[in-house]
């Protein structure tokens, strides 16, 4: 088979698969043969980069590279709507509807120039055949997710443009990251498709994926993202596509725009972006009266935390176009819809106590134990108070009552003091001066809003965590080995340090209470296997501050191996993808610690990756003898498919400019220095296109 035909197919076969396990819950390969698929697909795409279609499902694992997001303006205004938390404004707003649409009064349109002829979520221009008339009106309600509003456009069935809210009349075109959530349909494979349409709808980071990303910063010592709405609304303005995917974002669709669309109401065009493989909410109900209505958001105010993502009310959305039509808008908003809000889950109790806990890190976390309270149908007891500074900013003491609320209906947050109920005789809360595991004095650098306990050898928490870091499934992902077995060998003193793990031995765990001979040799098992773990999930495991999985894998992909970073300085270090100041920093200071190398040494000893075992396949030997720096951000390549192409075509890769030098391969945004270095020492200065021409 000729190699276009064989990316059509497997382009084609991926799509019918992705359709099929997203939308269908029907899993039709295993995961392996998905993968192998993929890889496939990629490495054809990369042989024949002329083949690749703009549908690719290969752009859902991202890699490319955005500097910057260009604007673009909505060809139908994302307008806001009117909110009320009042269910009274709700009959009110019916009542509106009803003399207009029963008794026949007309609203004017106010500042009619400004207001385009379509709806809010629904469609511009369309035809009209509504069997409802203006007697029978009927609502659609549906649930107001908290996300990020996206305007998608399809052309001859294929994803095209992929834009944010903005202000309403332009938004920011994040396509490249909008086609890495797997919900979305790059390509459309249905009959009677409109030439082009658009697709809104809202992007969120599910609690079970915001919960997970917590977890890993609290793990490498970074500050915790406020809640999953601002993280999926930071997450679409990355620059790199591929951290965007590990993200794994998600998107509910709820309107359909375009030029005259077949449907007569709202519910209509629904179906079809359903039929259509878009991924619609089936929590929405067509509502005949304004009773209904008040029934559908009592059932969903107490079930709304059932779902997988943070819901704070309904928008309620008159059927018919025609009614749509009929009623218009005002100035800034449409007469035929409105979002009800339900009131903040909230209540006040009692501050018993705070206890500190210590993680891996070092970090202090104040925490607040309350009197027992029901709150968003489950019962509360303790809050994070974050750090010192949100003690004083909230001037709480020992014996308030506070009120409690959920920050995105999931993680109970102390908002503020009933001052009211405060005893005259309560003082205010002095912070923790010393650590409470192993009592070391606490220090805090400046710029930073936690304190940490210095001791890493000699804390218990943070020797225990940084055991349970290392041996995690993203880092060595060591079988037979758990927080219990952990806590064991350290009690007994078998291991004091990562590399410890690899010396034990069948007569060392049999040591060990209840540790029986099918436990043993699961573990050594476990530890000989992990021997075979790639680079990038080693480096992670070592546990550098703020250095998480992803940060890890770009340092292993720009540096090669372990010596390389380690003699990293930090303008080489900065050079490195999505490695800032404080990382690079972090680094350094790991690597200057004599006692750091040597664990290094003995896991190298043990077996231990610590360099890419995979380099790319060899095209040439266009440039053997040469040597290159990549610095900079490029237009059509990510740095380290540069990278690959010049070790693919013989070329060798250096750390840093020096007189040895032959090329700086310049993007933009490259720092001076560097390019002041070259011009100086006279390394010849390419450019992305002059490289490719030595190709």
């Amino acid at each position: 088979m000729d190699p276009k035909n064989k990316i059509d197919q497997l382009t084609d076969l991926l799509h019918q698969l992705n359709h099929s396990y997203y939308m269908n819950n029907k899993s039709e390969v295993s995961d392996f043969e998905f993968d192998m698929k993929m890889k496939e697909l990629e490495l054809l795409e990369k042989e024949f980069p002329q083949y690749k279609r703009p549908d690719s499902p290969t752009s859902r694992v991202g890699g490319t590279i955005t500097k910057e997001f260009q604007t673009v303006k909505h060809k139908y205004p994302m307008l806001s709507l009117g909110n009320t938390y009042n269910e009274q404004d709700l009959k009110d707003f019916d009542e509106r509807v009803r003399k207009v649409l029963v008794s026949g009064s007309e609203l004017r349109v106010e500042s009619e120039e400004k207001m385009p002829q379509l709806s809010i979520f629904g469609q511009a221009e369309k035809t009209h055949n509504s069997q409802l008339t203006t007697h029978n009106y009927e609502y659609v309600c549906e649930q107001k997710f908290d996300g990020v509003a996206i305007s998608l456009t399809y052309e001859n069935g294929i994803l095209t443009k992929a834009v944010t809210r903005g202000d309403g009349v332009q938004g920011d075109d994040v396509t490249n990251n909008i086609k890495t959530i797997k919900s979305i349909p790059l390509k459309i494979n249905s009959l009677n498709l409109p030439d082009e349409f658009e697709v809104r709808g809202e992007v969120f980071l599910s609690r079970h994926n915001f919960e997970k990303i917590n977890k890993e910063r609290e793990d490498i010592g970074e500050a915790l993202l406020a809640n999953p709405r601002n993280a999926a609304s930071g997450t679409l303005k990355m620059q790199d596509s591929s951290v965007v995917a590990k993200r794994q974002l998600n998107c509910f669709l709820y309107s359909l725009n375009g030029k005259k669309l077949p449907f007569n109401t709202h519910s209509d065009s629904l179906k079809a972006l359903t039929s259509w493989g878009f991924q619609v909410s089936p929590t929405y109900r067509i509502c005949k009266s304004i009773e209904e209505v008040m029934s559908y958001i009592h059932l969903w105010e107490k079930k709304r935390f059932e779902l997988p993502l943070d819901t704070d009310g309904i928008v309620l959305k008159v059927n018919s176009f025609v009614h749509q039509d009929q009623l218009g808008f005002t100035a800034k908003t449409p007469r035929w819809a409105i979002s009800f809000k339900y009131k903040s889950q909230s209540a006040v109790t009692k501050l018993n106590s705070i206890t500190y806990q210590v993680g891996r890190t070092g970090a202090v976390t104040p925490v607040a134990n309350l009197e027992p309270v029901l709150l968003a149908g489950t019962t509360v007891k303790r809050a994070s108070l974050h750090n010192a500074n949100e003690i004083e900013r909230l001037d709480i003491r020992l014996g308030d009552f506070v009120h409690v609320e959920k920050g995105g209906e999931i993680i109970p947050k102390i908002t503020c003091v009933e001052l009211s109920k405060r005893h005259e005789s309560l003082t205010k809360i002095v912070y923790l001066s010393h650590c409470p595991e192993c009592g070391s004095e606490l220090i805090r650098q400046e710029g930073e809003a936690n304190h940490y306990c210095p001791n890493e050898e000699g804390c218990p928490p943070q020797i225990k965590g940084k055991f349970e870091h290392f041996i995690q499934r993203k880092a060595m992902n060591i079988d037979g080995m758990g927080s219990e077995t952990i806590e064991a060998l350290v009690t007994k003193g078998m291991i004091k340090d990562m590399a410890d793990i690899y010396e034990l031995n069948t007569e060392k765990l049999n040591q060990l209470e209840r540790f029986g001979e099918k436990s043993i040799s699961n573990l050594l098992k476990g530890i000989e296997t992990s021997k075979e773990i790639p680079f990038r999930n080693v480096l992670f495991a070592l546990g550098i501050r703020f250095v998480g999985l992803t940060t890890a894998e770009k340092l292993a992909n720009h540096f090669e191996n372990i010596e390389n970073i380690s003699k990293a300085s930090l303008e080489q270090l900065l050079e490195a993808p999505e490695v800032g100041e404080k990382i690079a920093q972090s680094v350094i200071q790991y690597f200057s610690q004599e006692e750091n190398l040597k664990i290094i040494e003995r896991l190298k000893n043990a077996g231990l990756q610590f360099e890419n075992e995979a380099r790319p396949a060899a095209e040439s030997n266009k440039l053997e003898g040469k040597s290159f720096v990549v610095s900079g951000v490029f237009q059509n390549f990510s740095r380290e498919e540069i990278t690959d192409k010049i070790l693919a075509n013989g070329g060798k890769i250096l750390s840093g400019v020096s007189g040895k030098l032959d090329f700086l391969v310049a993007g933009e945004n490259m720092g001076p220095s560097k390019l002041e270095k070259a011009t100086k020492l006279g390394v010849k200065i390419v450019s992305e296109e002059e490289f490719l021409l030595m190709l």
